[in-house]
Formats: structure tokens, C-alpha cells, sequence
């Protein structure tokens, strides 16, 4: 209750928009409502965090209309899974955006001004297409690596080649620079963006974090291991690595625990590697735990090998819980932690070499415990919800329609295909 107080007695909420915390807001996004990507929990903290102060969030997903449908229409994309992984891809995009497109299409007619925060830019590109004027604002996030494209290609179901690849990137070349405003996740996102698509600088924008709530969490007496990691077990998130690290370790003489959380189409390659290396009592792979956060305090240090981010969640939520970071210096990942400071930047192309940055933090408990605080400090200071959500709220509900008469802002300024 006191922070809830706190927060609506300070900080930009009641200053700079005194007359617009009733401007309703939509979360538009071709996922699920729930799941365990970092755009999950992007939009779970900030419903959180909006909620508590007062303002209305709705999140429309392709599930919000048709839900009779959607099985029998989603589901044949695991069919053509199997013979081409280009036209898979191409039809869950198209069938999302237009169920997506048909449950905005719905919502929207019921409303007045709002803000529609579009999640990716097939959401961006439904809410253009239906909203029913300018006084409906269209904001996308930037949680993507590049392009969708890119995306897509880094999990091996499209060729960079291909037309799907060139069919999304020009997807995303009509779409971005229509948008009324663009939250980038880092500066790192803004930079790639804007090296293949400039049109992009044109859009009104921010640079504003991820961020989640603070962790209320008991210290546990007993830990539960050395290591963790969380996410999808895919190949872009690098488990494999983390595996030959803990293996070049034991060759070292230094025996480490990891738990896995997580699930994705790389688990059975990942426990025979397991096996292969033998890491059967080392390595303990624990699925999907919606609870995962309250159990990070419960180690020593969080792993990540990741070759591809936008930003990482996983890592503010393990320095929300104290916890060390040992990742690659790749992306954005330092411009979450510092090495030497609240971090270790290991080589993800050379297991030994990253086994040895490994031992020495662990080696040395008051060094270990010096990065665990300034982890904690880092994300109190730069990641805490009630530090980065006044700025993305002001963002957001700042995107006010253009004066009436004022036709520059409104419809798609160029036909949406």
C-alpha cells in the first residue's frame, strides 16, 4: 500500500498528465495473453504496473475473436511445419493479423481516443488498418532483433534468401514508418533498426528499458544450486554452450550445478548432450515454472549464452534477485551490466576460456558477493518498475491526436497492403 500511495503522489504520473490517465490503452499482440517470452513479460509488468495506478489496460490478441476457430486454423500450421518451414511461417503471420485485425476492428468500435500499443508490426499493422481515426493512437515496440525476419531466420525456419525474408522485411518497411510513436527496448534495437529501415527516425521515439517489479523475497537458508538460467530452449538462446562451459569446467576440476528453466524445441538435443558429456548429476533441466523469480535468490549466479537479444529480461529479473550475471558481451547485455562490476563477459566461442571466467568468479566468495550487490543496486537504479514505468506510461499516454482539421496523423498515410 505505501508504494502504491508513493507512486501516485510523485513522479511524472500526476504532474505531466493531469488530464490523461483516462485514456484507455490497448495492448495489441499476435501472441498469446499468456506465455514466457520476454514480450510476455514486458506487457504482464507493465499491466502491473498500470493497473496500480489507475490507468485502464485491455490486451487484444488474435484469441480475442474467433476462438472457435482458432485450433482448427493455427493447428495446420504444424502440419505444414513439416514439409516447409517458409510456408509455415507465412501462415501463422497471415492468420494471426487477421484474427488479430478482427478483434481490434471489434474493440475499436466501441471506444474513442485510445492508444493502441502494438506489440510487433504485424500488430501495429492490424491496428492501422482498423482504428477509426487519428484520435486512435497506433505505438509499436521494438522487442525485436533487427527484423521479424532475422528472427525467424536465427531459428533456422526461413533462408535469408528467401522471399518469406524479403516479404517481412517489407512488411516492416511500409508498416514502421506509419506508426504515431516507437518505444525501442535499447538502444542497441534503436541503432539496427535504424541502420536497415532510416525511414524509422521519423516516428516519434523513445529509448525505454524493460523493467520489472522489485523482488519481495526471503533469503533461502540452503541454496539450491550454483547456476541458473531461464528461457526458451531454442537454438538461438544457446544452451548447448552452457553445457560445454560446465563440462571444460569439470576437466578443471570444478564441479557446478545448473538448473534449466524453460522449455522449447531444443530440450531433446539438450539432454542427450547432457548425457553425452556427463552431466547427468550436474544439470537439471526444470521446465516451465510460472514462479521462476521467486526461486532466482536461491543460487550463487545467473548464466546466459544467448548470440541474439534485443534486451534480456532474464538478466534484470536475476539482478532484481542479486544475483551476478555471467553472459556474452553481445547486443545490448552491456548496456544492462558492466563487467567487472555487476557482470562477467565470458567468450561464447570459446568454452575453456569461459569456464575460466566462470571459476574465478565463484572462486571467491567476497568477489562474487560484491557483484551480486552492485546487480541489485544496478536494477534499483536503472530497471525497477517504479523507476522506468512513469517514463514509459508518459510515453504512451503523451501520444495525443493531432488538433481537430489536422489531417497529417491520421489514416495510414500510404495504402497498408
Amino acid at each position: 500500500m505505501e508504494m502504491r500511495q508513493r507512486r501516485r503522489s510523485s513522479n511524472v504520473d500526476s504532474d505531466e498528465l493531469p488530464d490523461k490517465t483516462s485514456i484507455p490503452l490497448v495492448i495489441a499482440t499476435i501472441l498469446r495473453e499468456e506465455g514466457v517470452t520476454g514480450v510476455h513479460t514486458h506487457v504482464r509488468q507493465l499491466r502491473r504496473y498500470l493497473a496500480e495506478c489507475g490507468t485502464a489496460v485491455t490486451i487484444v490478441t488474435p484469441f480475442s475473436w474467433g476462438r472457435p476457430l482458432t485450433v482448427p486454423v493455427f493447428g495446420s500450421r504444424l502440419i505444414l511445419e513439416r514439409f516447409s518451414g517458409p510456408a509455415s511461417v507465412a501462415w501463422y503471420r497471415h492468420w494471426h493479423e487477421v484474427f488479430l485485425r478482427n478483434a481490434l476492428r471489434r474493440y475499436l468500435a466501441d471506444v474513442g481516443d485510445c492508444i493502441v500499443y502494438a506489440q510487433e508490426p504485424l500488430a501495429a499493422r492490424a491496428a492501422l488498418c482498423v482504428r477509426r481515426g487519428p484520435h486512435q493512437r497506433v505505438v509499436m515496440a521494438v522487442h525485436f532483433r533487427i527484423s521479424q525476419a532475422d528472427e525467424w531466420a536465427d531459428k533456422a525456419q526461413i533462408s535469408r534468401n528467401g522471399t518469406t525474408f524479403q516479404a517481412i522485411r517489407q512488411a516492416e518497411r511500409e508498416v514502421i514508418p506509419q506508426v504515431d510513436g516507437i518505444v525501442y527496448v535499447s538502444r542497441w534495437a534503436q541503432n539496427v533498426l535504424l541502420h536497415w529501415l532510416p525511414a524509422a527516425a521519423k516516428v516519434p521515439s523513445a529509448v525505454i528499458g524493460n523493467f520489472v517489479a522489485p523482488l519481495h523475497t526471503e533469503p533461502y537458508r540452503e541454496p539450491f544450486g550454483d547456476l541458473v538460467t531461464t528461457g526458451n530452449l531454442d537454438i538461438v538462446k544457446n544452451h548447448r554452450f552452457l553445457l560445454e562451459v560446465l563440462a571444460e569446467a569439470k576437466r578443471a576440476g570444478r564441479s557446478f550445478t545448473l538448473d534449466v528453466f524453460g522449455d522449447g524445441p531444443c530440450r531433446k538435443d539438450l539432454l542427450r548432450q547432457t548425457r553425452s558429456l556427463g552431466l547427468e548429476e550436474q544439470v537439471r533441466f526444470r521446465g516451465f515454472r510460472p514462479d521462476v523469480r521467486n526461486l532466482l535468490p536461491g543460487y550463487r549466479a545467473y548464466v546466459h549464452a544467448s548470440y541474439s537479444e534485443s534486451s534480456s529480461l532474464a538478466i534484470i529479473e536475476a539482478m532484481a534477485a542479486g544475483l551476478p550475471i555471467v553472459a556474452g558481451d553481445i547486443g545490448p547485455i552491456s548496456e544492462l551490466c558492466n563487467d567487472g562490476i555487476e557482470s562477467r563477459f565470458w567468450s561464447l566461442d570459446d568454452p575453456a576460456k569461459a569456464a575460466a571466467t566462470l571459476i574465478d568468479l565463484l572462486a571467491c566468495e567476497p568477489t562474487r558477493l560484491a557483484a551480486a550487490g552492485a546487480a541489485r543496486e544496478r536494477f534499483r537504479r536503472d530497471f525497477d518498475a517504479d523507476v522506468v514505468g512513469p517514463r514509459l506510461r508518459s510515453f504512451l499516454l503523451g501520444m495525443t491526436p493531432p488538433p481537430p482539421g489536422d489531417t497529417s496523423q491520421g489514416y495510414p498515410k500510404h495504402p497498408l497492403p
